[in-house]
């Protein structure tokens, strides 16, 4: 099949789980023989003097790499103009590649490019596959009060709704998407994300000195690392010199130092803020366990990442995370928020250091059966070739709920 796929990030532009997904599952199509152009964008805050648009064979896989236009528009503070800028700007260079070649889908990943894709499935006439991999009322804790959350929420809804097919990376996300943007569950295909173990194992150390915690991921707050932070010093009075190592960038940096100070324990927790690929398989390497506290997560890749180094799991409970690590089997699970279930899972872990590993194992096995590359990219081709376009549809603005959309308080 001909696939014109269209993600707001892809190596080596890489903000999250998002970016390492599409580029993974792009390959994996290629190498199966399917005819793929990926449509990403250069870095924010370039123009098309310094990074203009590309086109280029990254192995089996064309990548049509978008020039930002030269309006001053920047990705923090002007988010929804920004994603109008880059979504038009997809639109006019995909025209190019679309005089000789036509797509059999468009496959648009999240709402960023959803007005691109939107366009280029009309112009073409392709049925348009969404892959939502998160939403906006999740990432909120269910509040959409403020105007950004609103319009990023009516983006989805409208991507949701136009698209011909919709897959999302777990059951959990399925129930969320579903009910957030009234689709019928039984039409929401599930397609987990993946991970290729090879290259990732490293050697271990002796266990010689005090645990060694990692967090790896984005710092914001549904990423719960403050509860991490909050759950060290019951953790360091069960196992003295605990020490906490932080790998991510964030908007939380900051308000995440000061909640280790106003715990006292700033001196035990490290933010290393971003490491490349090579760092984090060491510090994986390195860790006693790696601990995902979340209170939002629609899948988990970080969850994988830990499994392929061998590094033992400690994980909330939240949307996919609950799929990806099995309690007692694969690692040790809490409740998302739950701080002190936070601290008795990872003491747990330190307590019993041949259970941690046994689980481990069984967490590396389980990556060559249901998170294998190869299959994830067969299922997509499924949903792919399954996908017919539609009828016109005029979709007016949705609602936006005034109280919580998951019925919290």
């Amino acid at each position: 099949m001909r696939v014109l796929m269209l993600s707001w990030e892809y190596p080596p532009v890489v903000v999250g789980g998002l970016g390492r997904h599409v580029h993974a599952l792009a390959q994996a199509l290629g190498t199966a023989g399917h005819d793929v152009v990926v449509v990403a964008r250069h870095p924010a805050g370039t123009d098309a003097e310094t990074h203009p648009t590309t086109l280029e064979r990254v192995g089996p896989v064309r990548v049509l790499r978008v020039a930002e236009d030269p309006p001053h528009l920047e990705f923090v503070r002007d988010l929804v103009a920004w994603t109008l800028g880059i979504g038009h700007a997809m639109l006019r260079a995909a025209a190019g590649l679309l005089r000789d070649w036509t797509p059999d889908v468009v496959h648009a990943h999240d709402w960023l490019v959803a007005h691109g894709a939107i366009a280029l499935a009309d112009l073409t006439g392709a049925p348009l596959v969404a892959t939502l991999h998160a939403t906006e009322a999740g990432r909120h804790g269910g509040w959409l009060s403020q105007p950004l959350n609103q319009q990023v929420h009516s983006v989805e809804w409208w991507l949701a709704r136009r698209a011909d097919a919709v897959v999302t990376c777990s059951q959990a996300m399925r129930n969320e998407v579903a009910g957030l943007f009234d689709l019928d569950p039984e039409d929401v295909a599930v397609v987990h994300n993946g991970i290729d173990p090879v290259d990732w194992l490293r050697p271990g150390r002796p266990r010689t000195g005090p645990p060694t915690l990692l967090y790896l991921g984005r710092l914001e707050w549904e990423k719960g690392v403050h509860d991490l932070v909050a759950a060290l010093p019951a953790i360091r009075r069960a196992h003295p010199g605990t020490t906490l190592a932080v790998a991510g960038t964030g908007s939380c940096s900051d308000w995440l130092a000061e909640r280790a100070r106003v715990a006292r324990v700033r001196r035990a927790v490290r933010l290393l803020g971003h490491v490349d690929d090579a760092t984090l398989r060491d510090l994986l390497a390195r860790a006693d366990a790696a601990v995902l506290p979340s209170r939002y997560e629609p899948f988990g890749i970080t969850a994988l990442e830990a499994a392929a180094a061998g590094a033992p799991l400690v994980a909330s409970r939240a949307g996919g995370l609950g799929e990806v690590v099995v309690d007692g089997v694969t690692g040790l699970s809490f409740a998302p928020g739950d701080v002190p279930g936070l601290a008795r899972a990872v003491i747990r872990c330190l307590d019993d250091p041949d259970a941690a590993r046994d689980r481990a194992r069984a967490a590396r096995d389980r990556l060559d059966t249901d998170f294998a590359w190869p299959a994830i990219a067969e299922e997509t081709a499924a949903v792919y070739a399954a996908a017919r376009p539609g009828p016109p549809r005029v979709l007016g603005r949705p609602k936006i709920p005034t109280g919580n959309v998951f019925g919290r308080t």
